[in-house]
């Protein structure tokens, strides 16, 4: 919960400042593996290795480059050392793992913003947290898909992506609540779904266990 903590407060203030001038499009992010980086080495993937760790707070005082410099690596191996790695500074296979297991891409955020914008906008804000909450539970469900992308667009999942309404640009509340998602706070309390009871037409959805009901939305496993 500390470490939750912290991510959370570093993370804030450079969020807002990325949602404002980022928009990403909803392309195919490609399923090849990264590739294992040290100092000196350049591509794609450096820019996503700084990212997370600058949304663990790893890397707050630099800028995202296509360069894995000095910053880069001192950045790897604080991480490294935190969660029990070989603390050599490369970012290969399992550092890799790691990393991907407690963060998320910048491409990820911005999904993760979206759904909760689609979903809940309107809805108060811890309202719109638990949304976050309820993908990062199916996230770590072996019952989903194991990535974000795949959890959101699992087919029927989510009304809003069928609708449309899910490529809509989200606001400044839907960032903040995708962040105290991912970094932990969870006012579902473990829920997998979620649905309003004035609108629900599913008999199946009345027979799942009901945990809390937040603003319109009951949420339940």
């Amino acid at each position: 919960m500390v470490k939750n903590n912290r991510i959370l407060r570093n993370f804030l203030a450079y969020i807002f400042a990325i949602f404002l001038v980022v928009s990403l499009p909803l392309q195919i992010v490609g399923a090849a593996a990264p590739a294992t980086l040290s100092y000196g080495s350049k591509g794609e993937d450096v820019p996503d290795v700084q990212y997370r760790l600058k949304i663990l707070g790893y890397f707050m005082n630099a800028e995202v480059t296509d360069f894995y410099g000095k910053m880069t690596e001192d950045a790897v191996k604080r991480f490294q050392k935190d969660y029990g790695l070989q603390a050599d500074g490369i970012a290969g296979k399992q550092t890799w793992k790691t990393l991907k297991k407690v963060s998320v891409s910048e491409h990820e955020l911005n999904l993760l913003a979206r759904i909760i914008f689609a979903e809940s906008r309107g809805e108060p804000f811890k309202g719109q947290v638990a949304v976050g909450a309820v993908v990062m539970n199916r996230l770590a469900s072996s019952q989903f898909p194991d990535t974000i992308k795949g959890v959101i667009e699992q087919p029927g999942a989510f009304t809003a992506v069928d609708d449309g309404q899910y490529r809509l640009q989200p606001d400044s509340t839907a960032y903040k609540a995708a962040v105290e998602a991912i970094a932990g706070n969870d006012p579902s309390n473990g829920a997998l779904y979620y649905f309003n009871p004035k609108t629900a037409t599913s008999s199946w959805i009345w027979t799942r266990e009901q945990l809390v009901q937040i603003g319109n939305h009951i949420f339940a496993i």
